[in-house]
């Protein structure tokens, strides 16, 4: 499906007038990054991504979620190993980001979409976020194929980036932009 620039900018504009987390994850990706660079962050500040991974469905979750599990496993995680563990996604980069995902995965409550999350809010601007829902969006937008794989692995998650890369280009946005593309375009697929 082919969308002009004008629907995407009006599909963005829409994310940030109706979507009722778009405020605090403004802020998260205005103060997340430099805050897991500088490691002036606290427990409460890592799960919040976890956090927001599975409550940003507001309770229309995908079936076989369960979010309440995972948080309270990642709450359960040694904080020294979660400071470890960002510290090493803060020295990602894309060509090299394999170690970061491993020390994330590592973490209890955590696989490779919750990883995406904690990439997409310390580099903003290099990550996306990946789920059931941004990958169906996005095999629908772009050359991405197949069902989304559950959980994806590290090779499907860079083509899946492969794609994003190639719808951000095409309509001169960034990261984060797309994903508010990709999750209105979401809500929207789920309504038809």
């Amino acid at each position: 499906m082919d969308l002009s620039r004008d629907d995407v900018r009006a599909t963005i504009e829409a994310y940030r007038e109706s979507e009722p987390l778009y405020s605090v994850e403004a802020e998260a990706v205005e103060t997340l990054p430099d805050a897991f660079r500088s490691g002036e962050y606290g427990r409460r500040d890592a799960q919040w991504v976890v956090r927001w991974y599975g409550r940003r469905y507001l309770g229309d979750e995908p079936p076989g979620t369960d979010r309440s599990r995972r948080e309270e496993a990642f709450e359960g995680a040694d904080f020294e190993a979660v400071l470890e563990a960002i510290s090493t996604a803060v020295d990602a980069d894309r060509e090299s980001y394999v170690a970061a995902v491993d020390a994330l995965t590592s973490l209890p409550g955590v696989d490779l979409p919750v990883a995406s999350a904690f990439l997409a809010f310390v580099h903003p601007d290099r990550f996306v976020v990946v789920g059931p829902d941004e990958w169906r969006v996005l095999c629908d937008l772009t050359d991405l194929e197949g069902p989304y794989p559950d959980p994806p692995s590290i090779d499907e998650y860079d083509d899946y980036l492969a794609a994003c890369d190639e719808f951000a280009e095409r309509y001169g946005i960034d990261p984060w932009e797309l994903y508010m593309v990709v999750w209105r375009r979401r809500g929207e697929r789920a309504e038809t």
